[in-house]
């Protein structure tokens, strides 16, 4: 049920049955050797194999979201705190007037958290609805998955190349890499974050078999697909 499947007056029909509906968000951002769209194109299909037995509508990612942090790195495109929360407000009245109170936000971007008050505010100008922010990687049993395959896993390393991630002539490393200081990597500007981040791997192996990875999806899928189905107002 993607919604660029759909016509408007299909949608019109959908909420007077059905008022859930799901929007990914991501960023465009460096992931060392992987896509620079691997948060979008994660949300994203994670949302749509989530919500295809439902037959819930799900709108096209939003594919930029806030990674000043990797503004020094070519291809990163980042949105101030101000513009963000903006077009997050006016895409969620977009929603409403469509007919659509129960919104599951899927977000594959740990930057983009900050709209979760955003989310709050929304809600108690609109208190008919119902809107979730799930962070689909670091949801309780996806990331129990990850920990118990490979507990060095962290951003642009193995738990985020799928294969829908990687890119062809891309060789990825082959060795673990050392944890990053991230307390070091927080408190400077993005050309020292770049230095100190190298290739952009934060820490672990580039990547694992992709039985491991499957593994880790399909728990992302069922995990998402249960935030779809329960837990509203």
């Amino acid at each position: 049920m993607r919604i660029q499947d759909m016509h408007w007056s299909q949608v019109e029909e959908r909420v007077k049955e059905d008022d859930r509906c799901v929007l990914p968000i991501g960023s465009i951002e460096q992931h060392a050797y992987l896509s620079l769209a691997t948060d979008m194109i994660l949300a994203e299909r994670i949302s749509v194999e989530a919500a295809e037995p439902l037959g819930v509508p799900v709108f096209p990612c939003l594919p930029y979201g806030m990674a000043s942090g990797f503004a020094d790195f070519p291809g990163t495109v980042t949105l101030s705190l101000r513009t963000y929360i903006g077009i997050f407000e006016d895409m969620l009245d977009s929603l409403y007037r469509s007919g659509f109170r129960r919104i599951l936000i899927v977000n594959g971007h740990g930057g983009n958290t900050p709209v979760n008050p955003v989310i709050s505010e929304w809600m108690n100008r609109n208190r008919d609805t119902s809107v979730k922010l799930h962070d689909w990687w670091r949801a309780p049993m996806t990331m129990a998955k990850v920990q118990e395959i490979d507990p060095a896993a962290s951003h642009a390393s193995w738990m985020e190349n799928f294969p829908w991630t990687r890119l062809e002539g891309a060789p990825i490393p082959n060795f673990q890499k050392e944890r990053i200081d991230f307390a070091a990597t927080s408190r400077v500007d993005a050309g020292r974050k770049r230095e100190r981040i190298a290739e952009g791997n934060y820490h672990g192996v580039f990547q694992r078999p992709d039985a491991d990875m499957l593994q880790v999806w399909q728990v992302g899928v069922e995990e998402t697909r249960h935030e779809i189905e329960r837990g509203w107002h």
